[in-house]
């Protein structure tokens, strides 16, 4: 019989198949890539606020990145390095609905700032004498309030449609709670949040999809055409780190909707997918920022060696 789960509800979320060896390393294992994840943000973080010579619109941008990294991180170890310590899977409801809220705005929040970056450096290869202009400080403003208003408006929207649903299933497919994992617990038609997922997926992956290929096919073009070898080669270098980044990003992102998506794909691959999307890039981010961005690693080291001698 359906029944319309309670704010006291509680949800079951798959067992991670650990034997009692395997408890104790898999806690310290996934406390310490946690910790370094956060870390390591918290370190790109506090080299961009602290480091004058930062304060660009290419690396006011990337602060973004790891907030959105540390947002997605924290919606997920938390809870699954509680699980490990108590050897319960259950979560409850609200709990299943803020937890997929956050990873999901880590998500789409991580596509669209990545696009906005992408914009940033087509500005500056492909519009030089216009940079300065285009990228003021005005409309920077307007960019990262307008990327950050438009995540948090589609996935409000998209997470409000969940709790008019009536649902008779309590188990969740996936190792975290999200948007498709809550809706295959409802046991009537779901036309309408199907459809609105469909367009929040163009929105928050579409739309920074297509900037990406327009900006780096400018960005290419222009690095062909010019005769500056030195221009070029910095170009390529600033680039590739930024597409590197999108890239591992978008490939995880992809398969776990197209494993979502298709009926007969294996749960423990989906799952794979899924959960590699929260370790991967988090953890791989402020890795390639910091050593493929020369200014970001040259301070980093000089505000690492102030701390730490200072401290002695």
């Amino acid at each position: 019989m359906s029944t319309n789960l309670s704010s006291g509800s509680v949800l079951m979320l798959p067992s991670l198949g650990l034997p009692n060896t395997h408890i104790y390393p898999a806690f310290v294992f996934g406390t310490l890539t946690y910790l370094i994840i956060v870390l390591c943000n918290l370190l790109v973080l506090s080299t961009i606020v602290v480091s004058k010579n930062l304060h660009k619109p290419m690396f006011i941008l990337l602060f973004n990145l790891p907030i959105s990294d540390i947002v997605g991180a924290t919606a997920f170890f938390p809870q699954v390095l509680g699980s490990i310590v108590t050897q319960s899977r259950l979560i409850s409801y609200p709990g299943c609905i803020i937890q997929g809220f956050l990873i999901h705005v880590y998500g789409s929040g991580n596509l669209l700032i990545l696009s906005a970056m992408a914009y940033d450096r087509y500005i500056a290869i492909c519009c030089p004498l216009r940079y300065n202009t285009l990228m003021s400080s005005h409309n920077l403003i307007k960019i990262i309030i307008g990327m950050w208003l438009l995540n948090l408006s589609v996935m409000v929207t998209m997470f409000s449609l969940l709790p008019r649903l009536k649902v008779c299933r309590t188990h969740i497919a996936d190792l975290y709670c999200n948007n498709p994992s809550l809706m295959k617990l409802a046991c009537e038609n779901i036309r309408v949040n199907n459809y609105y997922g469909i367009l929040a997926t163009v929105v928050t992956m579409g739309g920074p999809l297509l900037v990406i290929v327009f900006t780096y096919a400018q960005i290419l073009y222009t690095c062909v055409v010019t005769n500056h070898a030195d221009a070029r080669r910095k170009a390529i270098q600033t680039c590739s780190t930024h597409l590197i980044v999108f890239i591992i990003l978008q490939t995880l992102t992809v398969f776990t909707f197209i494993t979502h998506r298709i009926e007969s794909a294996s749960p423990s691959l989906r799952r794979a997918f899924g959960v590699s999307v929260l370790i991967f890039p988090p953890f791989l981010d402020p890795i390639i920022y910091g050593l493929k961005t020369r200014e970001l690693k040259n301070s980093m080291t000089i505000f690492l060696k102030r701390n730490l001698v200072s401290t002695k």
